[in-house]
């Protein structure tokens, strides 16, 4: 007597889009953890980030991407830009996140690199938690249907998870057949050593508000346990003096405040006690220079 079986389902999705649409928050609220950073800048996302969400029949490997922005002209957002558009052309399911109030000029670039791609697409309109009434999104859900007559349109807000149940449902019903490719277990292929570059990262540029966008990195010199104690050596690299002054700030609350907000967070990722330490570099031109970027670890493509 055979034995029924379930198939299992697995597969790749991008979530792509123009900066500041919400497609990190998305990832961390449809992960129910947060494995990506966030801040109100324009691209703080700048390399993809695999995060791997698992029930018993499916496997979902989102990968979330640099915000599209054509405008940009250093060999930074050149990166950027090109991590994004290599992810299209390479997965199963595509998430279009859209801003509730407008289609952009970058909107428009990822349509285009979107009709090139074999994969099922989904546009997401975020943030319809702010939008009153919901009538008004009417225009927008008639130029989608228009622009990209195939796709399935479905609305959210990341930032109160409404309405994400209903996207976690098609995102499954598009998914191949197949084996998972992770444990159940594994939310991201990334290592701590990434993440905690990254979280320090997130917390300076919660702190400096507008002052340095790009002009910020983060290098871990070393990430040692020793007796259940995490010992993180960062080397924070800006492009100016002047940027550097800023960064540490009066008296140096500016750069321990930014310090003390990453070791916390970083602690309750490793659950366990993190010592962190810091220093500020200047590496001129680094956000500009093709080889700079590769020594830094933007040589992921």
């Amino acid at each position: 007597m055979s034995e029924l079986t379930t198939a299992t389902r697995c597969g790749y999705v991008a979530i792509v889009g123009r900066p500041n649409v919400g497609k990190s928050t998305l990832l961390n609220t449809l992960l129910d953890q947060k494995i990506s950073i966030t801040s109100r800048k324009p691209q703080t996302t700048r390399h993809q980030l695999l995060g791997i969400k698992t029930n018993d029949h499916y496997q979902i490997l989102y990968v979330d991407t640099p915000g599209i922005h054509t405008a940009g002209k250093r060999a930074i957002n050149r990166y950027m830009n090109r991590n994004a558009f290599s992810v299209i052309r390479d997965v199963d399911v595509i998430l279009f996140v859209l801003d509730r109030n407008q289609w952009s000029q970058d909107d428009d670039a990822v349509e285009q690199a979107i009709r090139q791609s074999p994969a099922k697409v989904i546009v997401v309109i975020n943030k319809v938690d702010l939008m009153k009434p919901k009538s008004a999104l009417l225009p927008l859900l008639q130029s989608i249907h228009q622009r990209l007559p195939n796709a399935v349109v479905v609305p959210v807000s990341a930032q109160t998870g409404d309405n994400l149940d209903a996207l976690d449902r098609e995102v499954q019903s598009m998914l191949p057949e197949g084996p998972f490719y992770f444990e159940a277990d594994q939310i991201t292929d990334r290592s701590e050593r990434f993440l905690a570059a990254e979280i320090i990262r997130e917390k300076l540029m919660r702190q400096l508000g507008e002052e340095l966008p790009y002009a910020l990195t983060i290098q871990i010199d070393t990430f040692d346990v020793k007796e259940a104690v995490a010992h993180i050596n960062a080397t924070i690299f800006v492009e100016r003096e002047g940027q550097k002054t800023i960064l540490i700030g009066s008296a140096g609350r500016r750069l321990t405040q930014g310090g003390s907000d990453a070791r916390r967070e970083l602690a309750r990722m490793l659950d366990q006690t993190v010592m962190l330490k810091t220093w500020v570099k200047v590496k001129s031109g680094w956000s500009n220079s093709e080889r700079a970027l590769k020594s830094l670890g933007y040589d992921d493509l």
